[in-house]
């Protein structure tokens, strides 16, 4: 059994922890010595999943500072023990895994913790056949648990690699393919990135302007792993407002903001609305069934009633609303088109997105590419990219609020109470969501508030998220009502959020 100091560590499918001194209340855990025992067990992990005494393993870090320290260490150890260990240095999490692949590596490492605050750090770990699951990261950190490591060898060495050159050229190409007409195809075309200070900058210097982009408006290009302009999220409101006037001032034909390792990616249009979260959901699956007729699509469960009509009775395609986690959504599609299911995109409401075509990687700088693609080509035909998504069904209200669960043992006491409310829908006559492989979705008629809630389990943490959505104004606190009179009282739970709401 994983126990602490280690099973903190564990985060999903990665390793994070708190990287540097600086924020009250926290201490550095991912101190030296746990790298390098981390190094170790990863190692003797890697020698036993490719049977290789010396593997060839791919290090590469966003722009946090404290990915220099973390990387040194995890290259020496990993020399020491006879590896090849190819140093990328300032890369995104997506072309690590494309080091897989063109570099014909065994394995490859990210250093990122994605959107979280600056003291924090992380390694994100693949193989040629896509991220290590759960199961993987746990089985690293019990070696690590268990004082096992790869032994020492001879052989070892580092070489330094420019692979974000490599990288850029596939997606230059992408879009010359895509785009067509000219050695400049994106000349006249005018495009804002806000990078929040990550790893994303590339996207501009060595994708967009060779093209021919008009770049000028662009922000936060420069990686500072203090993030001192705003957090590098495209779900954060603040980062969003950015690039939305970013856009506004430059008068661009479109926007693009990454978060820090560029897994993600939103996008703004060319009035400075920002298309996020359902839009961007929307607008990759137009992207995504082109070519698919019929196909499916799996996203997270919190996506909009409007979403699953647009998919499905707009664009003609399927959609499967599914769990929370980006490897969830991701190894179902791809468990769905291996039993023969057209399923050509995998997306979370976060900006996780997954197409077939690329992998099933979430790449946020190939969806932005794609979406690109598309708006230059409506641009030579005098229309806006929200052409394509214009039929989508929005609600007048959508709201997330979360509760805490005190109980020490959280996921059966969640568990338990998700059951009850099934049962307590059921009995009061709404109208329970038969499909839902998370939490309990529960719909109301117009006179009840038109629209839905959903409360769910966290996937990793003790507490349980409610989504609440409506087509008229006012009715969510009508929908968010019905489930206070369940969740009131309740011992385990705190609803302050719920009661805050419903003032």
């Amino acid at each position: 059994m994983l126990r602490d100091p280690w099973k903190h560590l564990k985060s999903g499918t990665d390793i994070r922890g708190v990287a540097l001194e600086g924020v009250e209340g926290q201490s550095v855990d991912l101190t030296d010595r746990v790298i390098a025992k981390i190094a170790s067990a990863f190692a003797l992990w890697l020698q036993k999943k490719t049977e290789k005494k010396a593997p060839v393993v791919a290090i590469g870090r966003d722009s946090r500072l404290s990915g220099p320290r973390i990387a040194k260490i995890l290259s020496e150890v990993l020399v020491k023990k006879g590896f090849t260990v190819l140093s990328t240095g300032l890369s995104s999490t997506p072309a690590m895994f494309m080091t897989t692949l063109d570099l014909n590596t065994d394995a490859a490492v990210q250093i990122t913790a994605s959107h979280h605050p600056w003291n924090r750090n992380g390694l994100k770990f693949f193989l040629p056949t896509g991220g290590l699951e759960g199961d993987d990261i746990k089985q690293i950190l019990l070696l690590c648990q268990e004082e096992q490591g790869a032994c020492d060898a001879e052989g070892g060495a580092i070489r330094e690699v420019n692979y974000m050159d490599t990288y850029a050229a596939r997606l230059r190409k992408l879009i010359s393919d895509g785009v067509g007409g000219a050695d400049l195809p994106l000349k006249g075309f005018h495009v804002t990135v806000d990078a929040g200070n990550g790893a994303g900058g590339f996207y501009v210097e060595k994708v967009l302007e060779p093209l021919g982009a008009d770049c000028s408006g662009s922000e936060f290009l420069e990686p500072d792993g203090s993030f001192p302009n705003h957090i590098p999220n495209p779900e954060n409101k603040t980062a969003m407002e950015f690039a939305c006037n970013a856009v506004k001032r430059s008068g661009a034909d479109l926007g693009i903001i990454f978060d820090t390792d560029v897994d993600r990616a939103g996008c703004v249009d060319s009035t400075g609305r920002e298309i996020n979260r359902n839009r961007l959901v929307a607008l990759a699956s137009v992207i995504a069934l082109q070519g698919n007729e019929g196909g499916s699509v799996v996203t997270d469960s919190i996506t909009s009633s409007g979403l699953k009509t647009f998919i499905e009775e707009y664009l003609g395609g399927k959609h499967l609303r599914f769990k929370r986690g980006y490897k969830n959504v991701i190894n179902k599609a791809i468990e769905m088109n291996e039993a023969g299911i057209n399923t050509p995109l995998a997306i979370e409401t976060s900006g996780h997105a997954a197409l077939r075509e690329n992998y099933f990687l979430d790449d946020g700088a190939y969806l932005a590419t794609r979406i690109l693609i598309e708006a230059a080509k409506l641009k030579k035909q005098g229309k806006d990219l929200t052409e394509l998504i214009s039929a989508l069904p929005e609600p007048a209200e959508s709201f997330e609020l979360r509760f805490d669960i005190t109980e020490p043992d959280f996921r059966p006491f969640g568990e338990a109470l998700l059951a009850e409310l099934e049962t307590y829908g059921k009995k009061m006559g709404w109208q329970v969501a038969d499909d839902s492989y998370e939490g309990v979705r529960i719909s109301f008629s117009a006179e009840d508030g038109d629209g839905w809630f959903l409360l769910r389990l966290s996937v990793h943490d003790p507490v349980m998220p409610m989504n609440v959505e409506s087509q008229v104004l006012g009715g969510s606190k009508r929908i968010a009502a019905k489930l206070y009179e369940f969740l009131k009282g309740k011992e385990g739970l705190v609803i302050t959020a719920l009661e805050e709401f419903l003032k």
